[in-house]
């Protein structure tokens, strides 16, 4: 193990509150079994229980602030299907946000890349840009050049081939206020556009009143980075931004911004806006489509949203469509918000038996509601050769839709 120090030392922080949340775990190993790094390493470091050790013990003073201690904390998904089997509520995702802010962004961070993500403007410019050059054609060569560790490499290979559609607007003819505001985010902003889209036609359609944010960073790569400061300057922005709309309920189709939103606006109902259609399901009619798709269920949606169960019900009233789940835990993809880019090489495994999982369904199509998630796994469906084109499930949904009129002449 190295023991070269890291940035920050633990004694300059205080411990109670990192020891406190450790101290609740009562080392019973039920999330062993449902973690994706454990399953992919086998060692206890790499569990969520090996991880409350070496946090209790990092806060205490107990041991020393290493690299390879370290290395063990950001291996972390963030999944948290640890939460959801553990009989004492530990409340690991705070555990973990606590310790990575007591210890600091980690040296590998890739932060001129993040620091490009999180600026939604500049990040379509670059995009049009790339359009103009063709660089969907020879970005694959391009990223061969680079080490097989590189942060840009990886970026590189999740790039989307089409151009970014149109940002999210609404049109709107009624003088209603709105009480739903949807949260466009930064990278889903830019590439998501288009579910982003959906999902107010989709919302419209089923009788709800929709405003749209402006385009900007949750936080969420910043907070499990790490880089508390600049989490923070997010989570009052996004505070800024949801007192100017007047809404009552903020809306994210990507499910790893929830959790983010959730803790700066603390007591305000954040959803995923598939709960809200579910409610409203009978009044939305879609065509028939002939067709078997895969529909993985991002972690987030599962343990955060908790809207996979309301999303299956939306899908399956698809006249024709067989929805195929793929099997859940220890099962993650590996996007892990930042952690594709900090950890390329495991990101690439957890993916790549994902889509092993997937190709025994034999889909047509591959859904997903996580845009960091869909970008990783559509990059190893092209490095496979597979022909599964990938789609936010709200898409599909909104595509399929049958027109507002001709749902007022089914009722």
């Amino acid at each position: 193990m190295m023991s070269m120090p890291l940035e920050k030392s633990p004694q300059l922080a205080p411990v109670g509150r990192i020891a406190e949340l450790a101290d609740q775990c009562v080392q019973c190993g039920l999330c062993l079994p449902v973690c994706p790094t454990y399953a992919l390493d086998r060692n206890e470091a790499e569990s969520p229980r090996g991880r409350i050790a070496i946090a209790s013990a990092l806060a205490r003073g107990l041991a020393d602030p290493t690299a390879g201690l370290r290395e063990h904390l950001d291996h972390c998904l963030g999944c948290l299907n640890c939460e959801k089997v553990c009989p004492a509520n530990v409340q690991y995702s705070e555990l973990l946000i606590e310790t990575r802010a007591l210890l600091g962004p980690a040296p590998r961070r890739p932060r001129l890349l993040l620091g490009l993500l999180k600026q939604p403007a500049l990040m379509r410019a670059l995009r049009r840009l790339g359009g103009w050059l063709a660089l969907p054609r020879w970005k694959n060569g391009l990223a061969r050049c680079l080490p097989a560790n590189s942060p840009w490499r990886a970026a590189l290979l999740s790039l989307p081939d089409k151009s970014p559609a149109a940002s999210v607007r609404v049109d709107r003819n009624d003088r209603e206020q709105p009480r739903l505001a949807l949260f466009p985010g930064c990278v889903a902003s830019v590439d998501d556009a288009e579910a982003q889209q959906a999902a107010i036609t989709l919302l419209q359609a089923a009788g709800f009143h929709v405003s749209v944010l402006p385009a900007f960073c949750c936080g969420a790569m910043d907070l499990h980075g790490g880089a508390t400061a600049a989490a923070e300057q997010a989570a009052q922005r996004v505070r800024l931004a949801w007192e100017a709309s007047g809404a009552s309920q903020l809306l994210s189709v990507t499910p790893g911004c929830l959790g983010t939103l959730r803790r700066a606006l603390p007591g305000i109902s954040v959803l995923d806006p598939v709960e809200l259609l579910a409610t409203r399901a009978e009044s939305l009619h879609f065509r028939p489509l002939a067709q078997r798709v895969a529909l993985h269920l991002p972690c987030t949606q599962i343990n955060v949203a908790r809207t996979d169960a309301a999303l299956l019900q939306l899908l399956r009233r698809v006249p024709g469509l067989e929805v195929l789940s793929l099997p859940r835990p220890p099962y993650c993809c590996g996007a892990a918000g930042s952690h594709l880019l900090e950890f390329p090489a495991r990101a690439a495994q957890l993916r790549d038996a994902t889509l092993q999982r997937a190709a025994t369904l034999e889909p047509q199509r591959l859904l997903s509601s996580n845009i960091g998630c869909r970008l990783h796994l559509a990059a190893g469906i092209d490095q496979q050769d597979l022909s599964w084109p990938t789609q936010h499930p709200l898409t599909l949904l909104a595509q399929q839709l049958i027109s507002t009129r001709l749902n007022q002449e089914h009722s």
